[in-house]
């Protein structure tokens, strides 16, 4: 009786087997593991490197130079080294690979709070940071739009064909800053008068800081499509693409940052490429990069979102999977990002804001689930979804108390929370300012 039975279902749950490989196979994470070293360099720059570069100028203006380097600096080396947490969190189980951040934290925290404690964070990022491109876009193509004629943008054609990085149109920011030199009335001090404002400044720059850093939260499913043996584990091929981009990252940021803020201080706008106007073509140029550009990061952060859509749909609800279902699912995302941008085009005020809630929950958190009282203690102030990366490495691989790698992931949650409370502060703020003036679809 008992061997009858386990025979006649043994089929049954190798069918099971059989159709969660294929919805495996079909999920856009997991459907190809093919990837080389420099694919991850490129998708890591692709999806830090971006809207973030161009608000770093506008950042220094509300921190000054002493904090807004030792901010930037800072927040390179901190990123840098949850980066390598995450890296190698991603096959610490033997055997087992964590393709998306959620399963990382179900190992963490458990397989319920796992969940509750990364989905939510993690979609705020993605689903915040597209909304942000979509943002970044429409300005770079509206300056565009406003070049009188073609004749202003004749060199356009021909640069159009070389290869289309952010270190171009970094490079052209930085340069043409250069070449516009320092305004004549030029200003360093916080374009504030009165102490709460300088505050709020300060917390809002820090925003605009942490969204230039954003890219954790797809390191694990970017790491995912790179294959994997015991001789060769894939921490080794995507370590040495986060490599190369965080030296993009800091080729990028730091003449950008520096050299903006020395030619425009205060005066600068919120996107730098928005205070150029000269010369027009290569502004143009550079503003049509980086509406290239920003296509490419919507996509790395809305492909774990479009997984996340599918996966409920396909494994949940019991829709087949199928062309059809991921067109009406990732063209409903698209429509809501893009209605969001064109109706709330706070680009200043939205960095600073999902900078915030980015940052810290998904950059400063592998360290903490070492500790079960505190974590069921920062569950209730629900504080755990400020220290991912950070909580993580501690919950998970227990360094000794008072250690360097404790002491280490410990400041760097203090630092998280303090972010993830002060920046979206600063950041409500503008955007109330702005909302004074605002005219929907404007």
């Amino acid at each position: 009786m008992g061997t009858r039975a386990s025979e006649n279902h043994s089929p049954a749950k190798a069918e099971r087997s059989a159709g969660e490989k294929a919805i495996d196979d079909w999920l856009p994470i997991t459907s190809s593991r093919n990837a080389k070293w420099w694919y991850s360099a490129f998708h890591d720059v692709t999806a830090m490197v971006g809207a973030g570069v161009l608000s770093l100028p506008y950042a220094m203006s509300e921190l000054g130079w002493g904090p807004g380097t030792a901010v930037l600096i800072l927040s390179w080396i901190i990123t840098l080294y949850t980066m390598w947490q995450m890296v190698e969190m991603h096959e610490m189980v033997p055997g087992k690979r964590f393709n998306r951040y959620h399963e990382l934290g179900q190992h963490a925290f458990g397989q319920k709070l796992g969940l509750w404690i990364v989905v939510p964070q993690q979609l705020i990022v993605e689903v915040g940071g597209d909304i942000v491109f979509m943002v970044t876009g429409g300005k770079s193509l509206k300056k565009f739009h406003d070049l009188p004629n073609f004749n202003s943008i004749s060199g356009v054609s021909l640069a159009a064909a070389v290869s289309i990085t952010p270190l171009h149109y970094s490079t052209v920011a930085w340069g043409a800053s250069i070449h516009k030199g320092k305004l004549p009335n030029v200003n360093y001090h916080i374009p504030a008068t009165k102490t709460p404002e300088k505050v709020f400044y300060f917390f809002g720059a820090l925003g605009d800081v942490a969204f230039a850093y954003v890219g954790h939260n797809v390191v694990l499913e970017i790491q995912a499509t790179i294959p994997s043996t015991p001789e060769n584990p894939s921490k080794k091929p995507m370590w040495r693409g986060v490599v190369v981009a965080y030296i993009m990252v800091a080729i990028c940021y730091f003449p950008v940052s520096f050299i903006g803020y020395w030619a425009f201080g205060n005066q600068v706008d919120d996107s730098i490429l928005i205070t150029l106007d000269k010369p027009k073509w290569l502004i143009s140029l550079a503003n049509m990069m980086v509406v290239i550009h920003v296509i490419g990061s919507y996509q790395i952060f809305a492909m774990p979102v479009f997984d996340m859509i599918e996966t409920i749909l396909v494994k949940k609800l019991r829709f087949p999977p199928g062309l059809a279902l991921r067109l009406i699912a990732r063209t409903t995302y698209v429509a809501f990002t893009t209605f969001v941008a064109i109706t709330i085009p706070f680009f200043g005020g939205l960095l600073g804001f999902f900078g915030g809630f980015a940052y810290a929950p998904t950059t400063i958190d592998p360290c903490f689930h070492h500790f079960e009282n505190i974590i069921e203690r920062a569950t209730e102030l629900s504080i755990p979804n400020t220290k991912l990366p950070c909580i993580m490495w501690l919950a998970i691989y227990k360094p000794k108390r008072f250690s360097l790698s404790w002491f280490t992931n410990w400041v760097c949650i203090v630092l998280g929370v303090i972010l993830m409370i002060l920046a979206p502060i600063g950041a409500l703020r503008q955007i109330i300012i702005s909302a004074k003036t605002y005219q929907f679809f404007s």
